[in-house]
């Protein structure tokens, strides 16, 4: 009789624990999920001012999009999912796994961002936040393409054997750390108030305009220490820029390019050279395609949130 109990008992919460998830399959409008959200392998989920409590998680090959949404957990997405959040909030972290898809944000806050490395998956994950996004934690990528623009990171930007980490008119308030990255890495009219390395990077490193990876308006402001070393297959150029510390300069080949327009507060240690030419930019150079890929996504999440109708909230 005891186990016939306990059995009783433990199908009943195995059950009430399957109701304190929703799943989201089509398209959702201003309703209050009082739980956690899911969106299946393979499906899409798009929803417009929705708040959901709970945290979200998005299956392998799942997409969701979220405009003017709140979330007031984390959103987890896995192998090949993707997560595209407009004038929205998530409170929580957001975390791509290995392979995933990649990450979208127009203005919109979170908590911190996870790239996770993509290991012996083949997907490239990727990272955009822009027209005023707002990370209130850190940056951590070790995949992909990394771009923040006009927008804001509270912690700190690190990045290490990503495809590029670019910063275009853009606020961190911690550290930057570039390590490894493939194409290198542009800082642009961005403020860094931590100490900023770029380590091992291939293709260059471009602080300010006149460089050879992107075009750029202005030069940046760094409130500690700039180190750059061991850069390879492209130029390392700093032209415009505030540095309120040291410029330490080691082992860059070619030597790195420093305008003489650079505030450099303690000097600058290490081999220079003058500048050079501007030569071509990102466009020219077909430096990333994840917006692209993002795009075409969108537009198929699109499409199949016309068949699958309105999702049951």
């Amino acid at each position: 009789m005891s186990a016939v109990l306990t059995a009783t008992v433990m199908c009943t919460a195995q059950n009430a624990n399957a109701d304190l998830v929703t799943y989201c399959v089509g398209g959702g409008g201003a309703v209050t999920v009082p739980n956690d959200l899911f969106v299946p392998t393979g499906e899409s989920c798009s929803l417009r001012g929705t708040v959901i409590t709970g945290d979200v998680r998005v299956a392998a090959g799942g997409n969701l999009v979220i405009n003017g949404g709140t979330v007031n957990g984390a959103v987890g997405v896995a192998a090949n999912g993707y997560l595209d959040a407009t004038d929205s909030r998530i409170d929580g972290d957001v975390t791509l796994a290995a392979g995933g898809f990649g990450v979208f944000l127009k203005n919109t806050d979170t908590g911190g961002v996870v790239l996770q490395p993509k290991g012996s998956a083949t997907v490239e994950g990727f990272l955009f936040a822009e027209q005023g996004s707002k990370v209130d934690g850190s940056v951590n990528a070790g995949v992909g393409e990394v771009s923040v623009t006009d927008s804001e990171v509270i912690g700190n930007v690190g990045t290490n054997g990503a495809y590029l980490t670019d910063l275009h008119n853009s606020f961190v308030d911690g550290t930057l750390s570039v390590l490894n990255n493939a194409t290198g890495s542009v800082v642009c009219g961005s403020a860094v108030q931590g100490k900023a390395t770029f380590a091992g990077n291939v293709g260059g490193v471009q602080l300010g305009p006149n460089g050879g990876l992107d075009s750029c308006a202005s030069g940046g402001y760094f409130a500690r220490d700039v180190g750059i070393s061991n850069t390879t297959g492209g130029r390392t150029t700093l032209d415009d820029n505030v540095i309120n510390g040291s410029l330490v300069l080691t082992a860059n080949t070619p030597a790195a390019e420093v305008a003489d327009n650079n505030r450099i507060r303690n000097g600058v240690v290490g081999e220079r050279s003058a500048p050079t030419a501007a030569k071509a930019t990102s466009a020219e150079s077909g430096r990333g395609t994840a917006r692209e890929r993002a795009a075409e996504r969108l537009a198929q999440v699109g499409a199949s949130v016309a068949v699958k109708g309105k999702a049951r909230l």
